[in-house]
């Protein structure tokens, strides 16, 4: 048995339903159960996400509050005012500001922008920077990305003489800020029927109504925000992240290609992973160590040497942030080993002066994918004595809800059932982790603690093909609420397994079936090639990739986790590298068994056999097999003596064959009836015969080993065919008439060969059959009992 390291949460297959609409839509069930999964039950609906390039962007102007903005900007570029462009400091916020001031800059407007810092000024408007801005000349001022939440800052704005338009995408409050104008789909009276889009979206919508028409030229801008901020893929953000991968590929803006070139990714097909993993942390970067300032500066650039500057910038910024990140989770997980073991916290708080403010939330969700338990990392600032965190969570526990029944201890959080923000005092950081963890112990049970997979689809190796695969692709770009699909592929018989790599630290290997074959890689999974034995049934989850080499295609399965869902057998009885093999398995794990005590009297077992019982000295009727390790160190002294063992207990997860012998019976063998007949004939004649002195004559002469002469010996005399003084034998005159089998000395002997054959120099198949029976006799005494 392996057990996976998530829980497999497998979407429940809607066969009929599937098939019909795979009927009308002419795709494969497969595809047509994805679709389900993702709520697209209609012929309609499925047509138009697969062609969701055939689709049109949606009417700006539906938009609350788009018309009195749109009137009064262009009213600001007639009157040659000064607009300034609010932004803010992560990706969304960075692309909503490129968006924005270029479309003002081309209807003519006198236009600037400002991006908040987030270590001096925090998120959103500032009335600071209103005053300043008022200061220098600016009349009206358009939030991207931020604003909603704004109340006084829209008070002193309007106390100022400053117009502010607000365009944003976060929820509302009930209460929403005295501005000239607000657009945000999700505000109440709002009649656009697409309510997701992230803020780059929005200020899509405003460059639309302002120019009359769709502006393409935009979408390498929008799709960085899109991705970047996690918005669902779906409906018109599918098509803004379709339409803008395509735009980002062939765009001609001097910061766009210095961008895709640092992050090595210009001049190929881009996904939507290329955004969220290569181009989107870095435009990240400057926000989280300082000012988002050279972010917009690249995106804004007009000059191919000043856009190449900016972006190896922005690159060795993004290698400080990856460093950083490191260095705290390293001592984020020192600080769990040593004060916060896992099995004595449910929640982790951790909180350290010095620790960036703006990496901490990267640092909380490294925590959350090591540990699989809520985190809060802070900041903390001895200077104001506050502590600044973030906080990211698992299923099962809404760490806004639980933070909320603890708002007496915080000067101020937000955030949603997966992740949150707090200050909160230094001196209270402590009463929080305890109320925190009490409140995670009455909610959380242990299965809470072991991450989720989420399953799409349960396939056979017989239903994967390249042409499966392609169509799977239609459904790209993968992301939020669309995510790229996860297969099962259960209990199957696996081949040609290998550790590759330079450390043998990944995984290769064959899922096999009647009618052919499927490549899997496990990267980082190459620790488990001797936790799988050749025989066992393997079930993986995975993501179906098509695997180009050397001019060939095939399908290959890219593995996430992997799991034996029945007991194994591992072959042990080379007896090489014993020590090391079971070094690398969980001691909790192991269990060492030996039938005899001479077994660890004359080897070196008892130095590293932990837990070791010995069933000649101990009692081991508390101990139970489930879910252990069993290792049998030797062979018992009877074939019943093994199988009672197990016939009062269930199946271990795993048997480990080691079967260590001193003597050879098998080899040796049980001499032959002829072989004893003559050998009686032999001392009838000679009435007696010195074992001392002529055995060992005798034996060469026959071409029998002295142990099995001895052997013939020992069975006569316990026969009483004959008796043995001072080492002579002598015949016993009219024996009682017995069969050799009447004699323990024999039948111990043709018992440790018959035993021997079985467990020791049978082939592998023979000896996991022999279990294999055991195991069924255990369930069939199970089901009786039942």
């Amino acid at each position: 048995m392996l057990k996976p390291k998530t829980r497999w949460k497998v979407s429940n297959p809607e066969t009929g339903e599937a098939e019909r609409l795979a009927g009308e839509i002419g795709t494969s069930t497969l595809v047509a159960q994805l679709l389900l999964n993702r709520n697209i039950r209609t012929a309609e609906k499925a047509r138009r996400f697969l062609n969701i390039s055939e689709e049109s962007f949606r009417d700006p102007n539906l938009m609350k509050g788009m018309a009195e903005a749109v009137d009064r900007i262009k009213a600001a570029v007639r009157n040659h005012e000064r607009i300034l462009v609010f932004g803010d400091y992560d990706a969304d916020g960075v692309s909503s500001t490129a968006v924005m001031v270029t479309v003002l800059k081309e209807i003519g407007a006198f236009v600037d922008y400002y991006i908040p810092n987030r270590f001096t000024e925090g998120y959103g408007p500032n009335i600071p920077a209103l005053q300043k801005a008022k200061e220098n000349g600016f009349s009206l001022v358009v939030t991207v990305d931020t604003g909603i939440a704004a109340l006084e800052e829209a008070d002193a704005a309007k106390e100022m003489g400053l117009d502010l338009i607000v365009t944003d995408h976060h929820q509302p409050a009930p209460v929403l800020p005295d501005a000239f104008s607000i657009i945000n789909p999700h505000q109440k009276g709002c009649l656009y029927p697409f309510k997701d889009l992230c803020g780059a979206g929005v200020a899509l919508k405003v460059a639309h109504a302002l120019l009359g028409r769709e502006p393409e030229h935009l979408l390498d801008f929008v799709v960085l925000g899109t991705i970047a901020d996690l918005v669902p893929l779906v409906e018109e953000n599918r098509l803004l992240a379709t339409q803008g991968l395509k735009a980002l590929e062939r765009s001609d803006k001097p910061g766009i290609q210095a961008l895709l070139k640092v992050a090595g990714i210009d001049g190929r097909k881009l996904s939507a992973e290329d955004v969220g993993f290569a181009l989107g942390p870095r435009l990240n970067a400057a926000g989280r160590l300082d000012s988002a300032e050279p972010a917009v500066q690249l995106l804004l650039a007009e000059e191919a040497d000043e856009a190449e500057k900016l972006a190896k910038n922005i690159d060795r910024i993004n290698r400080e942030r990856k460093a950083l990140v490191k260095d705290i989770t390293a001592e984020a997980v020192d600080e769990i080993e040593k004060n916060y073991p896992p099995e004595e916290n449910s929640v982790f708080i951790l909180a350290r002066e010095g620790w960036n403010p703006g990496v901490i939330g990267i640092v909380a969700s490294r925590l959350i994918n090591l540990y699989s338990r809520p985190v809060i990392v802070m900041g903390m600032d001895p200077e104001n004595g506050l502590a600044k965190g973030s906080a990211r969570s698992i299923e099962g526990f809404d760490i806004f809800e639980n933070l909320s029944e603890c708002r007496d201890l915080m000067e101020a959080f937000g955030g949603h059932p997966m992740a949150a923000g707090m200050t909160v005092k230094i001196e209270n950081v402590e009463d929080l982790r305890a109320r925190l963890n009490e409140q995670a112990r009455q909610t959380l049970s242990d299965e809470d603690f072991i991450p989720v997979n989420q399953i799409d689809l349960t396939c056979k190796v017989d239903d994967i093909s390249l042409e499966l695969i392609e169509e799977l692709q239609r459904l790209e770009p993968f992301g939020t609420a669309n995510p790229k699909p996860k297969v099962l592929i259960e209990d199957t018989p696996v081949g040609n397994m290998k550790q590759i790599g330079s450390d043998r630290n990944h995984l290769k290997f064959v899922f096999k079936s009647d009618a052919g074959q499927l490549d899997g890689i496990g990267f980082q999974f190459g620790h488990l090639f001797d936790e799988i034995a050749s025989t066992s049934m393997v079930s993986a989850v995975g993501e179906l990739q098509i695997n180009e080499w050397n001019g060939f295609r095939k399908p290959q399965l890219m593995l996430e986790d992997i799991a034996v869902n029945h007991w194994q057998l591992y072959d042990c009885r080379n007896g090489r590298n014993l020590q090391q093999r079971f070094a690398s398995l969980p001691e909790d794990k192991l269990l060492f068994l030996a039938f005899r005590r001479e077994t660890l009297e004359k080897g070196e077992v008892g130095e590293w056999a932990h837990p070791l019982i010995c069933l000649e000295e101990d009692q081991i009727d508390p101990i139970q097999f489930e879910d252990r390790y069993l290792v049998l160190l030797d062979l018992p002294h009877d074939r019943g003596h093994l199988e009672s063992l197990f016939a009062e207990r269930c199946m271990p997860a795993r048997i480990y064959a080691v079967f260590h012998h001193q003597d050879e019976h098998f080899f040796t063998g049980v001499p032959s009836r002829a072989q004893f007949k003559w050998f009686y004939a032999f001392l009838l004649k000679r009435k007696s015969f010195d074992l001392k002195r002529y055995s060992q004559s005798l034996a060469e002469a026959k071409g029998w080993s002295r142990e099995t002469l001895q052997f013939m010996v020992d069975v006569f005399s316990e026969l009483a065919f004959i008796k043995v003084e001072d080492e002579v034998a002598f015949v016993q005159e009219n024996p009682k008439k017995r069969d050799l089998t009447d004699s323990d000395v024999y039948r111990d002997r043709q018992k440790q060969a018959d035993l021997e054959n079985d467990l020791c120099y049978s082939s592998y198949s023979s000896l996991k059959q022999y279990f294999g029976r055991l195991d069924s006799d255990l369930q069939t005494l199970e089901g009786a009992v039942n």
